[in-house]
């Protein structure tokens, strides 16, 4: 074979092998042949962008507020959502977004699970809460869980994406910077194929 041929073949082979893997234990598998050749997308340009902008943002609310009021596990929980942001940024890369970019003003001002307690009557069992809340999610790995700022760890939460009725039920694991974000493999179950975000989303407490 010609030294030409032998370069054309190679070629040929490495248009073809373009499946990027990215966090989350590889739960979202992203072609990149075409988004080499683009320029990054924004959040206003992309439903992908937005919902990976929304989770970096609702992240990055959330260590900033435990910044400003500290506790013993503080530090921990700061760091455990510092891994998860890079996450993200990975899969903002693969996914052809503005790396970095964040969304910030996508939910509601976080609160501690305390502070949601005192201002306002306990959700009873099987009732909707986050009424209007969109849903993404945490970028964090593991089983199917969830994370919340208004209801404590051990609350079971069912999630349904009203696009598509698919829903999951899941336990919080964990405090975060919105009503409810979904971990990977939770978000996997509900989510649509290519989106990030679910905007319309019918989140009841059901234990």
């Amino acid at each position: 074979m010609s030294r030409r041929r032998r370069l054309g073949t190679k070629k040929k082979v490495a248009l073809l092998v373009s499946a990027v893997a990215v966090a989350g234990g590889g739960a979202f598998v992203l072609a990149g042949t075409s988004n080499a050749a683009q320029s990054p997308q924004t959040a206003a340009e992309s439903t992908v962008c937005q919902g990976l902008a929304t989770a970096l943002g609702n992240n990055q609310r959330f260590i900033a507020d435990q910044q400003a009021s500290p506790d013993a596990q503080s530090a921990a929980r700061i760091a455990n959502r510092e891994a998860v942001i890079a996450q993200i940024k990975v899969q903002q890369e693969a996914s052809a977004c503005v790396v970095g970019e964040s969304a910030q003003g996508s939910q509601a001002a976080p609160q501690q699970p305390s502070q949601a307690a005192s201002a306002s009557a306990p959700a009873a069992s099987g009732q909707q809460v986050c009424n209007g809340s969109t849903v993404t999610l945490s970028g964090e790995a593991g089983a199917p869980a969830a994370s919340s700022n208004q209801f404590p760890a051990g609350t079971k939460l069912k999630v349904t994406n009203l696009d598509n009725n698919k829903s999951t039920t899941v336990e919080v694991t964990s405090v975060s910077g919105s009503c409810a974000l979904l971990n990977n493999a939770a978000f996997e179950q509900v989510r649509e194929p290519g989106k990030f975000l679910i905007r319309r989303a019918l989140i009841e407490k059901v234990g």
